[in-house]
């Protein structure tokens, strides 16, 4: 299995295959507008300004999983993106990223690369990690996407 061989849907219901972004370097995140990290955009765009030329994209998969944090229909989304952060990149129909209808894309990139922890210096963390605890107890041994603004990087030859 590769990576190229998925295919998602656009804000407007187009799909399209990843395929097009091979040789490319991916950030692939799931996203949500109403979230402690949402000013995350920001810095995103950032890095997708600075190295589009070099052939890095980032992938933005908005996800209404966690807190009811992304509740708005694609259009929504997207504009909210736009308007707050000038986002540029594709930003994708929201999907689930956890559970039985979890995307064919993130159960693959869950299974190529696990959670690794959470950067406990962020300010949001110590009150993020007891949320965490109080779902799932076991949270820090599973692959489950645990919130928003989760990233995985896959280089130019597919590998997660």
């Amino acid at each position: 299995m590769s990576i190229y061989e998925f295919k998602a849907l656009t804000r407007s219901g187009e799909e399209v295959s990843l395929s097009d972004y091979e040789d490319k370097v991916l950030l692939i995140v799931n996203s949500a507008t109403q979230c402690g990290f949402t000013p995350q955009y920001d810095n995103l765009q950032d890095l997708y300004e600075k190295y589009k030329d070099e052939g890095f994209v980032v992938l933005d998969f908005p996800c209404n999983q966690f807190g009811n944090q992304a509740p708005g229909s694609n259009d929504e989304i997207y504009s909210f993106c736009d308007a707050n952060y000038g986002v540029t990149f594709p930003i994708f129909s929201k999907i689930e990223v956890n559970g039985d209808n979890a995307h064919p894309l993130y159960k693959y990139l869950k299974s190529e690369k696990g959670f690794e922890g959470i950067d406990m210096s962020h300010p949001i963390a110590p009150k993020l990690v007891p949320h965490l605890e109080s779902m799932d107890p076991d949270y820090a041994n599973n692959a489950n996407i645990k919130w928003n603004f989760t990233k995985f990087l896959v280089d130019r030859k597919g590998n997660v």
